[in-house]
């Protein structure tokens, strides 16, 4: 495949039609929006990206808008150049930064992967041997502690054995909860907790007490990203791991600040939002300078949980794989759904990103749809 000219850039902004759910008390139901891309060379090969994004009250569509004047500039340019694309992207005026560049470097790399029919972890580095990577179940909000109780135990028959929790982000709620957790499953559990940045440092120093306790793996997101000050001291005052959110602080530039700030245990980001797989590449090599790990999340649709898939398999300071659950929320428009299988999920079979959209579903349902160039 030699011309691997892009010819005919394609994005849809879609709001598939699945149970919603919450992630915080304060929270109403989010609307998670896909938006695909998808670009075409002269020889006819196709690379494809899905972003998630998320809402309240209505599905967005302004990262398709923010990927429009981006688009425009892709018909004639060279695959193989993937960096030199990627400067040139992240060089344009965009209000959105990175996130549209995101989806192009992903569609890019999936392109060139498929060119050389390899999976895309294989092209990014990964070793053939090192096609899995255990996972956790990554839950929705709930109403009451039992019902966790319950929910967690039909984790644990579908082969789960570590678990991520989505609080109220109210801290007397959320302690109640830590407790029954205790009570019920003592230290058989392994899990994590998500504030969704909404904690005061006071109220996170009281619930890293009780997690000292238990068989905690992380403690995520109690802070906004930006207050490194007080991430700094919260972590000077618990023996409990501390991530951020990742969603905010997204360059090499920035985190190296709250590296040097001591703000977290660990770096945690997006490939979908923090520039592609050309960008997360220069944050996990920055966490590993630092003998840091950096965990991916990927909550989201399946072609969202698939480039995060990718990366997580390629380098070597990650843990695991993040799972949304229920399955059945973030699998629209994809034949091929990424599962996990005894507390492990592997690579999606096939080049590229591995994995198989309904373009024809995707093209019906989309409520917003640009393309240019020529097919």
């Amino acid at each position: 495949m030699n011309n691997l000219v892009i010819t005919h850039a394609e994005a849809f902004v879609t709001g598939p039609d699945v149970p919603r759910c919450r992630l915080a008390e304060d929270m109403g139901e989010v609307y998670e929006t896909l938006t695909l891309l998808r670009l075409t060379t002269a020889c006819g090969l196709e690379g494809f990206a899905g972003i998630t994004t998320y809402s309240e009250h209505c599905f967005d569509e302004s990262l398709g808008a923010a990927l429009k004047p981006l688009l425009a500039g892709l018909p004639g340019k060279n695959v193989r150049d993937i960096s030199a694309i990627w400067q040139y992207m992240m060089s344009r005026y965009n209000p959105m930064t990175p996130k549209p560049q995101s989806a192009i470097d992903i569609a890019l790399w999936d392109l060139q992967a498929k060119s050389q029919n390899l999976p895309l972890y294989q092209l990014l580095g990964g070793s053939p041997a090192n096609d899995s990577i255990p996972s956790y179940a990554s839950t929705p909000l709930l109403d009451t502690p039992a019902e966790y109780v319950d929910f967690v135990r039909d984790l644990q028959t579908q082969g789960f054995d570590t678990v991520k929790f989505h609080l109220w982000c109210e801290p007397e709620k959320d302690m109640q909860l830590l407790k029954t957790i205790e009570e019920v499953f003592g230290n058989q559990l392994a899990f994590m907790i998500d504030l969704e940045e909404r904690y005061s440092l006071e109220d996170a120093l009281i619930i890293s007490r009780q997690l000292e306790k238990m068989n905690c793996i992380w403690l995520e997101a109690p802070l906004p990203d930006t207050d490194l000050k007080g991430y700094a001291e919260l972590r000077a005052r618990t023996s409990v791991t501390v991530i951020p959110a990742g969603n905010t602080l997204l360059t090499p530039e920035m985190l190296s600040l709250a590296i040097d700030n001591h703000s977290w245990d660990s770096l945690r980001a997006d490939v979908t939002y923090a520039g592609g797989f050309t960008g997360t590449r220069r944050l996990a090599e920055l966490a590993a300078q630092h003998d840091m790990s950096i965990e991916l999340q990927s909550w989201g649709y399946t072609a969202t949980q698939a480039a995060n898939l990718h990366l997580m398999l390629a380098i070597s300071n990650t843990g695991y794989f993040e799972q949304p659950v229920p399955y059945s929320s973030h699998e629209a428009f994809c034949s091929t759904p990424i599962r996990t299988q005894s507390g492990r999920v592997k690579a999606p079979q096939g080049p590229g990103l591995g994995i198989k959209i309904n373009w024809q579903q995707v093209a019906e349902q989309a409520f917003w749809h640009f393309e240019t160039g020529s097919r």
